[in-house]
């Protein structure tokens, strides 16, 4: 990277900490003032910082239009499905990726398990909101209000003998998800099935989708699905990165060994 180039970057994450006058900005690049000031007029003509009636620059509105809308163009499919396709590879289970969508949550990718036994669900097609474990992750990431709101006014189908029949147990499932930073449905939906879900975010953190492992139990029992957390708690963490443009940590030996074991 060239050094112009360097110095005009490091600016912005220094205005990102708050307004700075042009003699703060030159002493944080140790630069000249004239070299600080040549920087600072380029970003300002592109909309990248402003200077502000008392003469302090702070981050431009450009910058902010630029990033809402690389956000909004954030594919999380197209990113999500390699990783999907590797889950599955490894455990040969039925993997999801679902959203959160108008109230509903919609699988909007789905690979089937490698085995004879195919599961029902089928991409663009919404969940069972009160008992599915993707549900409960996107579910648990809305401000409490909002969830309130949300769990009075869902139906509550009884499935199964497992499935939440009222809204202060679905309240429940939803906190245990927000604590946890996982969620299972162990029979909930279907006596046969069971499914582990983790959240995948968004650059601020957020909880922008979640996916899952599903199986039923002429396969594997629960428990043996529950072993395969650490693999789906990675897949979410390496998807999130993505999401986020943050960089892939290197594997630890612990990593490989537990992925030989799967």
């Amino acid at each position: 990277m060239s050094q112009t180039v360097d110095r005009a970057l490091s600016i912005l994450p220094l205005l990102a900490e708050g307004p700075a006058s042009l003699a703060e900005v030159a002493t944080r690049l140790d630069v000249h003032k004239s070299t600080a000031l040549r920087l600072l007029r380029t970003l300002h003509e592109h909309g990248m910082v402003y200077r502000q009636d008392d003469q302090r620059y702070r981050l431009g509105s450009r910058l902010f239009a630029l990033a809402q809308e690389a956000l909004e163009n954030l594919d999380v499919r197209g990113i999500a499905h390699p990783h999907l396709l590797a889950l599955n590879e490894k455990t040969g289970h039925t993997v999801h990726l679902a959203v959160y969508e108008d109230g509903e949550v919609i699988y909007i990718d789905k690979v089937d398990s490698r085995y004879p036994v195919r599961m029902y669900s089928r991409i663009g097609r919404p969940v069972a909101i009160t008992v599915a474990a993707v549900a409960k992750l996107l579910l648990a990431d809305l401000p409490e209000s909002e969830r309130r709101v949300l769990a009075e006014n869902l139906q509550y189908p009884r499935y199964t003998a497992k499935s939440v029949t009222d809204a202060a147990a679905f309240l429940d499932e939803l906190t245990r998800a927000r604590e946890l930073g996982w969620a299972s449905d162990l029979g909930g939906h279907e006596e046969s099935i069971n499914c582990v879900a983790a959240p995948i975010r968004g650059a601020d953190g957020r909880v922008t989708a979640a996916c899952s492992i599903s199986a039923p139990n002429v396969v594997v029992t629960a428990e043996e699905l529950l072993k395969l957390r650490p693999l789906i708690l990675r897949t979410a963490e390496a998807i999130s990165r993505e999401m986020s443009g943050r960089p892939t940590p290197t594997p630890t030996a612990a990593d490989e060994e537990e992925e030989e074991t799967v």
